[in-house]
């Protein structure tokens, strides 16, 4: 009398087995899926650390080389070096609201001619020459000067280092001008100290633009 309540019990229990293997496959699949994807996340959060390391050791090496370059001017004190940017002093190499080189600016922008090509030959980078002033406005006229504001000034002072730099043998396409008047200053303009920190070029090595591809003839 009990084997057919033994059988009864069995039939109810095989769907609850199955149900619960089906259930176990899904959370398994649900545990790979998640798996999987903790480890894409990672591998690509190690590519990213990976490129950033890579990019910072190559700036490093960069600044290096310039500074290698530049050693000797470097030492004496005629020019600055903070973050790949060369710095020179106005007054090194201009009168005040002026564009013509000093006889000494000159010189000094054709001692730098030659370890900026080199450094240049090495590297896909074309330097930028900036030209900045201090907040002063320009006396016209009379006693004044030809320039109409600071912006032009410091817009031709960028262009005589830019074209005594060619002259000297920097290839036209490694070397433009950029005019910042006086925006981005570096000190206060409140005082003659300030102004003169703010009445600068700058030369800055800058990745060279990446030229379009030429449409191919249909």
């Amino acid at each position: 009398m009990d084997e057919p309540l033994e059988i009864e019990q069995e039939g109810v229990g095989a769907p609850a087995w199955a149900a619960f293997g089906d259930l176990m496959a899904g959370v398994l699949g649900a545990f790979v899926l998640v798996l999987a994807a903790a480890l894409v996340g990672q591998l690509d959060l190690a590519n990213k650390l990976e490129a950033e390391v890579a990019q910072r050791q190559a700036e490093q090496a960069r600044r290096e080389a310039l500074e290698r370059a530049l050693a000797g001017p470097l030492a004496d004190g005629r020019i600055t070096l903070s973050d790949g940017r060369i710095g020179i002093s106005g007054a090194v190499l201009f009168a005040i609201g002026s564009d013509q080189l000093h006889a000494d600016g000159r010189a000094l922008i054709k001692s730098l001619a030659l370890p900026l090509r080199t450094y240049l030959s090495q590297r896909d980078e074309i330097l930028m020459v900036s030209g900045f002033t201090d907040d002063r406005g320009m006396l016209s006229g009379k006693g004044g000067t030809k320039f109409s504001d600071n912006w032009e000034l410091s817009a031709q002072r960028a262009l005589t280092v830019t074209r005594t730099l060619m002259a000297e043998g920097l290839p036209p396409d490694a070397v433009f001008a950029a005019a910042f008047g006086p925006q981005q200053p570096v000190a206060s303009n409140d005082d003659a100290a300030g102004r003169a920190l703010n009445r600068r070029v700058e030369i800055a090595p800058t990745p060279r633009p990446k030229r379009a591809m030429a449409a191919s003839a249909p």
